[in-house]
């Protein structure tokens, strides 16, 4: 790889404050060492991606200080759902060292004059441009770039440089970016929930490059397995009443609850001791204050305990142990036809070649297989209602999905409804909406609640703090949340959940997990999420070979199919 040096990060006491004012970050403090990997976790909506965006410079430190060294590669939150008018060549781009994207918008400037009006100045600035590309490395950032193209998608950069990246899997956004940055030459990475998207086998080669690299990285992520590989150390953004703390755990994952737990002990007992010792005093005080009545011989004691009543409670008590999160989903369902999903000759045109199966009412079935390889194309067409849906199966979303190019059929059990979690989570009906007003206004599939039922709903998710906040304006997770509960108030008896972890923190994802249990009705889910992946009884393959097939256990190991491109 290219970057062979480090660098570090020191965040020391940053506060933030979001636009309504609302404390986010309070007094934030921890280090990432020269060549560390520093996971950062905590409940959605604690401020992890305005944090890294405040560490970035893309946001205004208000309080506090941001120290580093080392140049800074960032991969945002957005990618793996890039959806505009983005080229690949502009994605790689994006994530250059900043000389290299000055030059490269430079050259498309003079380009497009030059297109627009060809004289002797146009192309002398189109030549200056290419030149000065050159002088920044562009040529040498070029063949970086082949190799990155050629790893993530199979193919050079000259043949895809103009290919729009909405046409890549979300997956294949994230490898490109993650080529890029761990190649490139900055000591230091900000990566947003990096492994978003990726399959198993992607996943793992992350794992593995994290292990590798000189680099010191900071990032976000929520999958187990990958933070019990991959990082040295944990820090961990805890709610507090003045906005979000941090406390760092100095080993593995392997440890971090029995750590969290300890730390949570230790702050009750120093709590304890500072509620006693106030007592003590003030009961000092008023003793004294008592005695100074008839003896003046008292009065300095009492002026004494009472200053010292004073600074003890000016210094304040401890920090207060962290608040448990309590999510509770109520996913429902209700009883269907035994039969709910009848699949005959279906072939996703493109992707995979014909197959059938038969999902039963109370099945938990995990669609595996790696990017690409049309899983969520199949759950599209769920979410449609299948090949040719009567009116009971009209799904219960306000966004019905794109329609899906098929030969062959699917069919739907009476008296199922599909209810679709949407992995990229497009809600364009939500957009603009505060969630109580989505929640109080209902739609064709759900009635409209009042204030006070809206807001008992919203609290049982970890959202009614969000509750005058825009859909837009919501964390990844937050929104992930939404989704979920919108789910349980429609009536949904088909639940079809594309990598519905991927934004939930910890404790939201196992709040999912046992709503899952309880849920009546049939649930196919699109993960690559080895721990959710537990919790399902029936695997559907989509292969390399372009075939699916139903396995007895989770595999992963499964190549991205081949096609031409």
């Amino acid at each position: 790889m290219a970057g062979t040096t480090g660098g570090h990060v020191d965040v020391a006491g940053l506060s933030h404050e979001l636009p309504d004012g609302r404390p986010l970050l309070d007094e934030v403090s921890f280090r990432v060492a020269d060549g560390s990997t520093t996971a950062l976790i905590g409940p959605n909506g604690t401020g992890k991606t305005t944090l890294l965006r405040l560490i970035a410079g893309d946001e205004p430190v208000q309080e506090g200080g941001v120290a580093r060294s080392g140049g800074l590669g960032v991969m945002r939150q957005f990618v793996g759902s890039v959806r505009d008018g983005t080229t690949v060549a502009e994605l790689l781009v994006s994530v250059a060292p900043a000389p290299l994207r000055d030059a490269f918008a430079a050259v498309e400037a003079a380009e497009a004059a030059m297109v627009e009006q060809e004289t002797e100045k146009s192309q002398l600035r189109y030549a200056q441009a290419l030149a000065d590309f050159g002088d920044a490395g562009g040529y040498e950032q070029e063949v970086l770039w082949d190799e990155c193209t050629h790893a993530a998608l199979g193919v050079s950069f000259d043949s895809c440089r103009n290919r729009l990246v909405r046409t890549l899997s979300g997956g294949e956004q994230k490898r490109l970016v993650l080529e890029a940055l761990l190649r490139g030459p900055e000591g230091v990475l900000l990566l947003d929930e990096p492994d978003n998207y990726l399959d198993v086998p992607g996943k793992r080669w992350l794992e593995e490059q994290l292990r590798a690299t000189p680099k010191s990285v900071l990032l976000v992520s929520h999958d187990r397995e990958l933070l019990a590989a991959a990082a040295d150390r944990i820090v961990t953004l805890e709610p507090g009443a003045v906005g979000a703390v941090a406390w760092t755990h100095g080993g593995s994952f392997a440890d971090y609850g029995a750590a969290r737990q300890a730390r949570g002990e230790r702050l009750e007992e120093l709590r304890r001791r500072w509620d006693e010792e106030r007592v003590k005093l003030r009961t000092l005080v008023v003793t004294l204050r008592e005695k100074s009545k008839f003896n003046d011989g008292m009065s300095s004691r009492y002026a004494a305990a009472q200053t010292r009543l004073a600074k003890f409670e000016e210094a304040g008590p401890p920090q207060a142990p962290p608040v448990a999160q309590d999510v509770r989903m109520r996913l429902r369902g209700g009883r269907t036809g035994k039969r709910a999903v009848v699949v005959e000759g279906l072939e996703l045109t493109g992707l995979m070649k014909p197959f059938d199966a038969e999902l039963w009412l109370g099945d938990r079935v995990a669609v595996l297989g790696s990017n690409g390889s049309g899983k969520s194309h199949f759950l599209r067409l769920l979410a449609a209602g299948g090949s040719d849906p009567d009116a009971e199966h009209r799904p219960v979303d306000e966004h019905v999905p794109d329609p899906v190019q098929h030969r062959g059929s699917v069919r739907l059990g009476a008296r199922v409804r599909p209810g679709w979690f949407a992995q990229t989570h497009e809600q364009p009906a939500l957009v603009g909406r505060s969630l109580l007003d989505v929640l109080h206004r209902g739609n064709s599939h759900r009635d409209g609640l009042d204030r006070e039922t809206a807001s008992r709903a919203l609290d049982r998710y970890g959202l009614a703090e969000a509750a005058e906040q825009l859909f837009e304006n919501l964390s990844g997770g937050q929104q992930a949340r939404l989704q979920i509960l919108l789910l349980e108030l429609s009536g949904a008896t088909l639940l079809l959940l594309d990598e519905p972890t991927d934004n939930l923190d910890l404790h939201s994802a196992e709040a999912l997990e046992q709503a899952l249990a309880a849920f009546e009705g049939t649930v196919v889910a699109v993960t690559h999420d080895r721990w959710f992946a537990r919790g399902f009884d029936r695997f559907l393959l989509f292969g390399d070979d372009g075939r699916v097939s139903e396995t007895p256990e989770p595999v992963w190991d499964v190549r991205r199919v081949e096609r031409a491109r």
